[in-house]
């Protein structure tokens, strides 16, 4: 059930699979901070979302340690708490490991890593202040657990594996404050995130036979966003790659 008082963060929100969350989270009655590097398309978010009143943005690298503290005092000021975060910021391309130069490393583990790191330390000091509890989404990869040869990827999927320990770590560490931090993994999603690419040449690779819409991925989180006896999970929404082949 989803609480008309809530107020949620969603980082990477300006499009694709955050936007998607953006209107799914407004939809149930939360207040919603979207985030994204653009002001331009964060402002145009908001307008399209349709729900101004309950709409805010910050402008910003998560990668900097101020966007994450801008998010939560915006949150704030605007809607008197946070209750959820949903770490979508992210990116990720396929390039051969022997190519992959110091600043592609950098760049993944800036944005992705410590993005995803120094946002959550934001909010959970908000979380612990507040006393309530709870709710923490990140986003990882399927490929963390099956890797494609023919997709090498391994500087963004460094940067993933360190969040999907970190969502382990901090599953442990918070629950004596309530606070439940789970992960979903996609697989290959239909986003903008692919450029041209005609992602459904990926679909043969799952069970299914097809790849992702954005709003299985929305679904999902919103799960986890309320399942209150689940906290330390990584749910793969992903057509069965991981399990097998069709």
């Amino acid at each position: 059930m989803s609480n008309p008082k809530r107020v949620t963060i969603v980082t990477g929100s300006s499009s694709g699979i955050g936007r998607d969350l953006a209107r799914a989270f407004l939809e149930r009655g939360d207040s919603v901070v979207l985030n994204g590097r653009d002001s331009a398309r964060l402002e145009q978010a908001v307008v399209e979302l349709g729900a101004p009143e309950r709409t805010a943005f910050v402008a910003g690298n998560i990668g900097d340690r101020s966007t994450g503290e801008a998010l939560v005092r915006i949150a704030v000021e605007r809607f008197g708490h946070v209750d959820v975060l949903v770490n979508n910021a992210g990116t990720f391309a396929s390039k051969a490991f022997v190519e992959v130069t110091e600043e592609d490393l950098d760049g993944y583990l800036h944005g992705n890593l410590r993005g995803t790191y120094l946002t959550t330390q934001a909010v959970v000091r908000q979380l612990k202040k507040q006393g309530k509890g709870g709710a923490i989404v990140n986003i990882g990869t399927v490929l963390i657990d099956h890797a494609i040869a023919s997709f090498p990827a391994s500087a963004p999927l460094v940067s993933k594996g360190g969040v999907h320990a970190l969502t382990h770590s901090l599953a442990a560490e918070l629950a004596s404050d309530d606070i439940r931090v789970n992960m979903v993994a996609p697989g290959v999603v239909r986003t903008p995130l692919h450029g041209g690419v005609d992602v459904d040449d990926f679909g043969g690779v799952a069970l299914l036979n097809r790849v992702g819409e954005t709003q299985e991925i929305t679904d999902a989180v919103c799960y986890l966003t309320d399942a209150e006896f689940v906290t330390g999970h990584i749910l793969p929404v992903d057509g069965g790659f991981v399990t097998g082949r069709a």
